[in-house]
């Protein structure tokens, strides 16, 4: 296993990829080396009935471990969304076949989505954009893909830094146009719920407001990587 990116971002968040290389039988190896510090986790793991899953969450064990001078632990929200159960510092993490990213800040919130430039993202077009993010696809079917690819991971790292439920990403999450490059910035808005008690009535009442993110990407070998930290 080894880290193929590092990014500094400022002094206050870090992302880190690794390439899996290692079987499953090799990571547990490595996580199990210097103790049974993770060996719940690796229980856990365990049971899941997918082999290339088990070896993915492995993997993203033993990468976050690699940011920290001491054992950390990793537990879920009941949204699903991460966090370090004894350390204070936040983190987003993304998995896909051959490739695990994280992303940690001591202070902000922050999302990160890695996927595949090779897998056909023709679904997401139906499911994830909004007419005026269609009109800007192009015609060519490679440079669509790619594009795609990017649109999808924009607003997976969005979902996941705003931890809010109930997410329609064609009508929640709209991407401004951006031109495709080895790497670049993306601007987008999501537009979210939120309750306000009426002061007079005692009443909750929902609302919406909105959230301008601006997320980073870049490609790496054929893997597309966005994020955002804001």
């Amino acid at each position: 296993m080894a880290i193929t990116f590092t990014k500094q971002i400022g002094n206050k968040a870090q992302i880190a990829v690794w390439e899996i290389t290692e079987s499953e039988e090799q990571l547990i190896e490595l996580l199990t080396g210097e103790g049974d510090e993770w060996k719940e986790e690796i229980e856990e793991i365990s049971l899941s009935s997918s082999p290339a899953h088990r070896v993915e969450r492995l993997a993203v064990i033993a990468l976050v471990q690699s940011l920290f001078d001491e054992p950390v632990h990793i537990g879920h929200h009941e949204n699903g969304s991460p966090y370090i159960e004894n350390n204070s510092t936040h983190i987003s993490i993304s998995h896909t076949k051959g490739l695990a990213a994280v992303i940690i800040a001591p202070q902000q919130e922050v999302g990160i989505d890695v996927e595949s430039i090779e897998r056909d993202f023709s679904a997401v077009q139906k499911k994830a954009l909004g007419s005026r993010e269609i009109e800007e696809l192009s015609d060519d079917g490679q440079q669509r893909n790619t594009q795609l690819a990017l649109y999808w991971c924009a607003k997976e790292a969005i979902y996941k830094r705003m931890g809010v439920s109930g997410v329609d990403f064609s009508k929640d999450i709209h991407i401004e146009r951006f031109s495709v490059k080895e790497e670049g910035e993306i601007d987008a808005v999501f537009t979210y719920p939120i309750e306000d008690e009426d002061i007079a009535s005692g009443d909750r009442q929902s609302e919406r407001t909105e959230k301008e993110l601006t997320l980073q990407y870049r490609f790496l070998n054929n893997y597309a990587i966005v994020w955002t930290t804001e």
